[in-house]
């Protein structure tokens, strides 16, 4: 008796597991016919469906090394610049400083203020610049007075450049600071990694909607470098000098306030040599 009735029980949990492997099959076959049947299992909760994201920061760095002269000084490489970022050296982990072509966008005063010999040696200026620009540069002209207007957008060529320059003739208000904000949205289109604005006036602002705090932090915040040239002679009392100082140095570029002709091209000259061999350090940023 003993005997049967361990028989029977054994019986009893084979039918009991023959049951559940039926109620699971359909299961099984159906998870198999939508495919996730192999499917990983998430590491975590919730996780399905999200991807990884690694950032990191990468900051560019705009140098300009000029010597007790302040002509631009050439030749320097890595080894020349140390970084520091809240005491910590940094490692420069791209450093260049080869002749590549740049997004040059010009900003020329065209106003009132502008007229006579002023525009005259701004416009001779600019093309001994292109002269000895990169033959692979992209222009951008941009004229102002009240308003600022695009004459050229990201032309190839000197000689669009040039012939554009050549029929501006000055009038009207001066919106310095809204030209400048122009000309940076324009540049900033350029696929060109090396930008640079040109800004050609008087520096006497009496139009602009923005305020020169405003130009001066966007300045600050962009990839592109501003070289302002100051065209006198300029009106009594006036600060067009300190103000295009203080927009130069807002973008880590630089100013000039020549005399007369000869030294607005040799200000030109220093500009379009300083833009072939630019320094272009990028350190990575713990903050």
């Amino acid at each position: 008796m003993r005997f049967q009735y361990n028989t029977s029980r054994a019986a009893v949990i084979y039918l009991l597991a023959c049951a559940i492997i039926l109620i699971a099959s359909p299961r099984s076959s159906s998870a198999q016919q939508k495919g996730d049947a192999f499917a990983p299992v998430p590491l975590f909760k919730g996780s399905e469906d999200k991807p990884i994201a690694i950032s990191t920061d990468l900051v560019s760095l705009r140098v300009s090394v000029t010597d007790k002269e302040g002509r631009f000084a050439p030749g320097l490489d890595r080894g020349s610049f140390v970084v520091y970022e809240d005491g910590v050296r940094q490692e420069i982990s791209f450093f260049s400083d080869q002749d590549a072509p740049a997004a040059v966008g010009v900003v020329l005063d065209v106003s009132g203020s502008m007229t006579g010999a002023k525009i005259r040696r701004a416009r001779e200026a600019l093309r001994r610049f292109i002269q000895t620009s990169h033959e692979e540069d992209e222009y951008f002209l941009i004229g102002f007075n009240q308003h600022p207007q695009l004459l050229l957008d990201g032309v190839g060529g000197s000689e669009a450049m040039a012939a554009r320059i050549s029929g501006t003739e000055p009038q009207g208000a001066t919106a310095l600071y809204d030209a400048i904000a122009f000309g940076l949205d324009q540049v900033k289109r350029s696929r060109l990694q090396k930008r640079t604005l040109i800004v050609i006036s008087d520096g006497e602002d009496n139009r602009s909607r923005l305020g020169f705090g405003d130009v001066r932090r966007m300045l600050r915040e962009s990839d592109v470098t501003v070289y302002t040239v100051l065209i006198g002679p300029l009106l009594p009392r006036s600060n067009g000098g300190m103000i295009m100082d203080e927009l130069a140095s807002a973008s880590g570029g630089k100013s000039y306030s020549p005399g007369n002709s000869e030294r607005v091209s040799e200000a030109f000259e220093q500009i379009a040599l300083e833009l072939r061999r630019h320094p272009f350090p990028e350190c990575p940023s713990s903050s």
